[in-house]
């Protein structure tokens, strides 16, 4: 059966995944993004839906103070005896910690801390009950050096053992440590390379839980940072049998427009197989690519990524993400409108989180409206974004200069944060917003009761690459409204995939 890569797309890295009868649930990394950890549910590993988040309550997720990129680094699901488990690492307080649920598309148990200093955790259970924690770990104030292994208590975070200390094979950074038993082999999957363009897949094996460890013979067992393909990046993965006996891998990969993505890392999926000697091999001869024919567990049906939300159902979509820990009362679902109410804190305010919700941007050629009104005092705004972080944005909106509308275009980009592009407008107070989007650029449009569409301005999608940032980020760019020290009426948002 044929399906397309990714499979589950924009900003969706760290993917993770297990199965429970014909079941399968992944999650991913969501940073300094809220809620956290998105719980993805599907049948035949190409549909998926997000049912739930692991970590939807402020007490349970401090963001406040987050850096760019800080936040929940690479969760790791897994399922024993009836309980679902994630353990994750949340670096902007350095903590490490384990959820449970019974039912993984509701609610899940308040975190326990587990006392480890790393990130990338990841839990196995063996044949015996016993639980094992593997993550990367700290030797002599050095990050990324190796990998730790303790036994533990998954309902308490206690460790059961001393931590065995495993090298890895030979890469930079080796992380995101996975451990799977068969044929009385441990094999300890990691990431190594850097999440960047070298990024590749390794393994290692050995009869006892803590080691010595083999290399694979032929590691990598995935990477593309010698294949010529827009898919570049690939890595960081977790693998998962499937109720027919087959094997696959699901990891993490960008869709590289030139030498800069913007859409941020995405979760894929590709075929596997344990060879005669034991080893594991992924896709065809260890790449991928963007159209594959394996045979799925179920027939894929066919696969948008439309959007849309007319805020009528009483709750917000779970696709529905903010920045950091939101003000909650300044969303507000209320006939048929979606009510946000802007504080002082706006797009670029530092480290914070300004009243703005938005969707992961899915695919480079995209279309997405909204219709507001505001009553504006002069200086508030609201509108519609481009957003990647509070230094890397594109905004256009609707303000107010005395008496007088106006539509603005807004961009940021490092240290510099200027409006370009601005016309007076007759709306009184209401108006319609379009981001239109292609591989090289954004478009934006506004639109009143005595106007057709017009085009206020452009802004280049090189601006929100994760290549460019000023520092290390892990993220994408998200499609999104906000509003700053006025209220704004939304009346719907959508979202449509150009393909």
């Amino acid at each position: 059966m044929l399906f397309k890569n990714p499979v589950i797309r924009g900003f969706n890295p760290d993917p993770s995944i297990c199965r429970v009868g014909d079941d399968f649930y992944l999650v991913t990394s969501t940073f300094e993004f809220f809620p956290g950890i998105p719980v993805y549910h599907s049948k035949n590993l190409v549909n998926w839906e997000m049912v739930s988040h692991c970590l939807d309550e402020n007490e349970n997720l401090p963001l406040e103070g987050s850096n760019p990129s800080g936040g929940l680094y690479a969760p790791t699901i897994r399922y024993n005896n009836g309980t679902f488990y994630v353990v994750c690492t949340n670096v902007t307080n350095m903590t490490n910690f384990i959820v449970h649920t019974d039912n993984p598309c509701g609610k899940w148990s308040k975190p326990v801390k587990v006392d480890h200093m790393g990130i990338d955790p990841s839990l196995f259970f063996d044949d015996d009950g016993k639980c094992y924690f593997c993550g990367t770990t700290v030797r002599d104030g050095v990050w990324g050096f190796g990998i730790d292994i303790a036994q533990i208590n998954p309902d308490t975070g206690e460790f059961l053992s001393e931590k065995h200390f495993i090298k890895g094979c030979g890469g930079k950074s080796p992380e995101a440590p996975h451990i799977y038993k068969r044929g009385g082999y441990y094999y300890l999957m990691l990431a190594e390379g850097g999440t960047e363009y070298g990024h590749m897949v390794t393994m290692q094996r050995s009869r006892n839980v803590f080691g010595p460890y083999e290399p694979c013979p032929f590691n990598p067992i995935l990477s593309h940072k010698d294949k010529y393909s827009e898919i570049q990046a690939t890595g960081h993965a977790d693998i998962v049998e499937d109720q027919n006996g087959n094997w696959w891998a699901v990891f993490l990969g960008i869709r590289a427009n030139g030498f800069l993505h913007h859409l941020g890392r995405e979760t894929f999926l590709a075929p596997a197989r344990w060879n005669d000697d034991g080893w594991f091999e992924i896709g065809n001869n260890k790449t991928i690519e963007v159209e594959m024919d394996a045979p799925l567990p179920a027939k894929p049906e066919d696969v948008s990524f439309d959007f849309e939300d007319d805020f009528c159902s009483g709750k917000l979509r779970p696709e529905w993400t903010f920045v950091r820990n939101p003000e909650k009362e300044n969303y507000v679902l209320s006939g048929g409108k979606l009510i946000m109410k802007g504080t002082n804190k706006d797009l670029g305010s530092f480290n914070t989180s300004p009243t703005f919700m938005g969707i992961r941007q899915p695919e480079n050629n995209i279309e997405a409206y909204t219709k507001l009104k505001a009553d504006f005092s002069c200086g508030s705004k609201a509108g519609m974004t481009a957003f990647y972080n509070q230094d890397y944005y594109y905004a256009i909106y609707l303000t107010k200069r005395g008496r007088k509308y106006e539509v603005c275009l807004n961009k940021a980009i490092h240290d510099i944060n200027v409006v370009t592009n601005c016309a007076e407008v007759d709306c009184d107070g209401v108006i319609e917003f379009k981001i239109k989007a292609d591989k090289e650029k954004y478009y934006f449009y506004y639109k009143t009761a005595n106007s057709d569409w017009t085009l206020l301005g452009t802004a280049l999608t090189a601006g929100l690459a994760t290549e460019g940032t000023h520092m290390m980020t892990f993220t994408g760019t998200f499609i999104g409204l906000y509003a700053y020290e006025c209220t704004a009426e939304f009346d719907f948002f959508k979202l449509k995939t150009n393909t």
